[in-house]
């Protein structure tokens, strides 16, 4: 308690003075020449790099899909903390996994009328599809590369930054590929269209069977959202 007190009053006659009691620090990377046309020099020494597999599940009469597992290897260097960047990877990937596959933006255009011309709708938890509990693989497996320090940053660490965003693509892969098999069940191996993100309404039509048959070609694009 007492010490609470002190804290207290120290900080209260800081705030008052106006003494900021925040530390501050900015580090240079140094060395950086990199040429992206050629892929040689020195990158940011940060560079994280991973992979992903994913396997899904999908029901072709009604577009649905649940990926059962998912699988996920990120080079962090030594890890700072790593129940903190395992958390922000499978966070990563589940926001990437809603990019990729469930998250659709309708503006208001000739398609659709009752939106205000160039208005975005789906723009609240109430218009807009979110990953939710539901939509975490079921089997979710992350672990970090071991051994591999970064001998030329803080540690030998690595940032998590976007890279396990974009492995959510995985699930959007996994997704054709189940659909793949799906029309060549139904006499069907040409190419196919499958946009970003991978709704339920353009799973089902991709899903080429004796019902869309009589509807569209094999190759139909929907045309969704804007």
């Amino acid at each position: 308690m007492t010490c609470s007190l002190i804290n207290y009053q120290l900080v209260s006659a800081c705030y008052l003075e106006r003494i900021d009691l925040s530390a501050h620090g900015f580090f240079i990377t140094p060395d950086i020449g990199f040429d992206w046309k050629s892929g040689k020099g020195n990158p940011f020494r940060y560079f994280t790099y991973g992979a992903a597999f994913s396997e899904v599940e999908i029901d072709t009469l009604t577009g649905d899909f649940h990926t059962r597992r998912a699988d996920v290897i990120l080079d962090l260097g030594f890890s700072l903390n790593p129940a903190i960047d395992v958390g922000q990877i499978e966070g990563a990937f589940v926001q990437g996994l809603g990019w990729v596959a469930l998250e659709e933006l309708k503006w208001g255009d000739k398609a659709h009328k009752w939106i205000p011309p160039g208005c975005l709708f789906t723009c609240g938890p109430g218009t807009y599809k979110l990953p939710s509990l539901n939509d975490v693989p079921f089997k979710f497996n992350v672990s970090l590369l071991k051994n591999v320090p970064n001998t030329k940053a803080i540690h030998s660490s690595k940032a998590v930054g976007e890279p396990p965003f974009f492995l959510g693509s995985a699930v959007l892969f996994a997704i054709k590929n189940a659909i793949k098999s799906a029309r060549a069940e139904a006499g069907y191996s040409d190419w196919f269209p499958l946009d970003n993100p991978a709704t339920p309404e353009r799973i089902r039509m991709a899903c080429t069977d004796e019902f869309t048959r009589l509807l569209v070609d094999s190759d139909f694009r929907p045309k969704l959202s804007v």
